[in-house]
């Protein structure tokens, strides 16, 4: 776990950020720190200092919202280089599994991923670096997503992976969830359109 230190440590609050790693590097939990009172809570949602000390120098260029009811599942979703995506996505209203599988090639994780669940009442984020696809399937009714992206949507870089890849294995807890047309019919890791190459 890497934290923040320096001025709210010194005035005794607890630092703004956790930044949790996995055993697949790349992706990362980030924990904000609520400060709450009989009025409501306050939280920093990002500040950039604090996250390129944490080892995500990202410039973050688009913000996106998106609602989904409960068993809708959105994914796996990448944008090509050079246009790659990276993602820092917080769940502000409900509950959903979120989830980033490594697709660079020559990874010694290649195919692998790790899932999180992100809700309004745990308020975690997670950074989804490029390099990875992204997915997530709604638990609650309904589910309010924010995420900050990297680079621009690009309609001509923009791909996918189907769900269901059996070589991915992602243990959904629904076997029927509710899809786009798009996400329906999107290839195998093994046949999708990946330009990424592991670089240790």
């Amino acid at each position: 776990m890497v934290s923040t230190c320096g001025w709210w440590q010194s005035r005794g609050f607890p630092v703004p950020f956790k930044f949790n790693s996995f055993d697949i590097p790349g992706p990362v939990l980030v924990e904000p720190a609520v400060f709450g009172d009989g009025r409501g809570f306050f939280l920093e949602l990002y500040k950039h200092s604090d996250f390129v000390r944490a080892g995500i120098p990202e410039h973050f260029v688009q913000d996106n919202y998106s609602r989904s009811s409960r068993g809708v599942l959105r994914g796996l979703h990448y944008q090509k280089n050079p246009k790659a995506q990276g993602k820092l996505v917080r769940c502000i209203a409900g509950e959903i599994f979120d989830v980033a599988v490594d697709i660079r090639k020559g990874s010694p994780f290649y195919g692998k991923w790790i899932g999180q669940e992100l809700s309004a009442d745990n308020r975690k984020m997670l950074y989804v670096p490029a390099g990875f696809a992204h997915g997530f399937l709604t638990l609650s009714e309904t589910a309010d997503i924010l995420y900050k992206c990297t680079e621009e949507y690009s309609p001509e870089n923009d791909r996918g992976i189907i769900w269901n890849d059996p070589e991915i294995a992602i243990p959904w807890q629904t076997g029927e969830p509710l899809l786009s047309g798009k996400d329906i019919v999107h290839p195998r890791l093994r046949d999708a359109d990946i330009n990424f190459k592991y670089a240790e």
